[in-house]
């Protein structure tokens, strides 16, 4: 093997390696609940993850086996998940970038607001018709149930403790409703109902709860937004490290040409 070849043969290993972050990323997005219940957004990842690894498999096998055809499709189809991978990112970004989350006053936990987040997102994952199917997932989930299993004694303790965009939407009516603690999911006798359409919506039957509001529709998306947020730190890297490989691997590439490598393996 030419030394270009054996560049261009290591290169495609790097940038099999740096699928595996990618898709771990999206494995991790995949299980959260919130991900679960909404498929838009569940499986993306994964299969660019994927279709990289892929990718950089044939070309490391054309680099190693002189095989030029097979390394220039290597080239085009890594460039072309290069970018749909920067899209990917960049859309995210854009529509995640409002933020309807908001603290409440001797609360550990943030609570949220439907018309904060993008509009894309509300017509595309939380409307009307999308939301009967969301909310009887969430319902399956162990969300709700599980902050029972905290043992709150107080109210004052329960107030202090932190919740998920989730648990803050979907679980217990809105701060401002001013119903009184039973326990983290049993609220009673609300003092200011009229402040929200919310606490009118508020239900004590543990298959309805808070489904039906729009507070538990805006956990939805700042449950989205938190999670994208975090992965899309690691995909950043994981795409820069991919598109100095692939520019280094294009030099090889046009090396190995210039030398004959090929022609002289045909």
């Amino acid at each position: 093997m030419g030394v270009a070849n054996n560049l261009t043969a290591i290169l495609n290993f790097l940038a099999l390696l740096c699928s595996i972050p990618i898709i771990t990323s999206g494995l991790w997005l995949a299980s959260k609940p919130d991900n679960e219940c909404v498929h838009l957004f569940r499986w993306p990842v994964v299969i660019i993850g994927f279709l990289i690894l892929f990718v950089s498999l044939a070309g490391f096998i054309g680099a190693y086996a002189y095989k030029e055809t097979l390394l220039a499709v290597y080239l085009c189809c890594m460039a072309l998940l290069i970018g749909l991978l920067l899209f990917v990112l960049i859309f995210a970004f854009v529509v995640t970038r409002p933020d309807g989350s908001y603290g409440v006053p001797g609360r550990g936990f943030k609570e949220y607001r439907l018309d904060g987040y993008s509009s894309w997102l509300i017509d595309h994952v939380v409307n009307s018709e999308n939301w009967e199917k969301i909310k009887a997932c969430l319902a399956e989930t162990n969300e709700c149930p599980k902050l029972n299993q905290n043992n709150y004694i107080t109210a004052d303790q329960f107030f202090a403790t932190h919740l998920s965009p989730l648990q803050s939407g979907c679980c217990k009516p809105p701060t401002i409703c001013g119903y009184n603690y039973v326990n983290p999911t049993t609220w009673v006798n609300p003092v200011n109902q009229a402040s929200d359409p919310d606490c009118f919506l508020w239900s004590n039957d543990q298959r309805l709860l808070c489904y039906n509001c729009n507070s538990c529709k805006a956990g939805l998306l700042g449950s989205l937004r938190k999670e994208w947020r975090k992965a899309s730190v690691i995909m950043i890297v994981a795409v820069v490290l991919l598109i100095c490989v692939y520019l280094i691997g294009c030099t090889a590439y046009r090396t190995a040409q210039r030398e004959g490598r090929f022609r002289s393996h045909k």
